[in-house]
């Protein structure tokens, strides 16, 4: 039953986007899948902030290519539908709100995950990049911000980069959040 002024999928709130709780499901359902994957998107700022920090359009995953197609399907099955399909380098779903952007990664011998680019060219995710941050209680596994830092340099920052680039300027400081 849904909360007053909520939906089925969680409560209403402040935040226009994709919602913190349905990002909290699809990280659990990666983990039942045992998958290797990561965030590295604006929800991954958030996570090693463990508390939501701005509104997010989309969550940006990084995933393990052998199970991309199940992973189409279950958020198909859930009402989520393909919007662009660029194989290999990324398919977009979305349902409302919600919408997820996901990047089949090649998993290496040693756990690093190699994307495709739209250029030919391919990013290497290293594993040992890797850490675990929360959202909505869930564990999500993300880029650190060391490399989620670097990920944001040589493309033109909007303003909700700027605002992710000063919070992961500071967990690296030491500042704060």
């Amino acid at each position: 039953m849904a909360a007053a002024g909520g939906t089925a999928r969680g409560p209403a709130d402040a935040w226009a986007g994709m919602p913190a709780v349905e990002v909290a499901r699809i990280a659990r359902h990666l983990a039942e899948l045992g998958a290797t994957y990561q965030c590295n998107g604006g929800w991954a700022v958030d996570a090693l902030l463990d508390r939501q920090a701005r509104p997010h359009g989309d969550l940006d995953l990084f995933v393990d290519a052998s199970v991309v197609p199940e992973l189409i399907a279950w958020l198909e099955a859930d009402g989520y539908r393909v919007v662009e399909d660029w194989p290999p380098v990324r398919v977009e779903l979305r349902d409302g709100a919600r919408a997820v952007d996901v990047h089949p990664m090649r998993i290496e011998r040693g756990g690093d995950g190699t994307q495709a680019l739209l250029d030919g060219g391919s990013l290497v995710h290293q594993a040992e990049a890797r850490v675990v941050g929360r959202v909505d209680g869930e564990a999500l596994v993300v880029a650190d911000a060391a490399t989620l830092l670097a990920l944001r340099n040589g493309h033109e920052l909007r303003d909700v980069d700027r605002h992710d680039v000063a919070l992961l300027r500071g967990l690296l400081d030491g500042s704060g959040s």
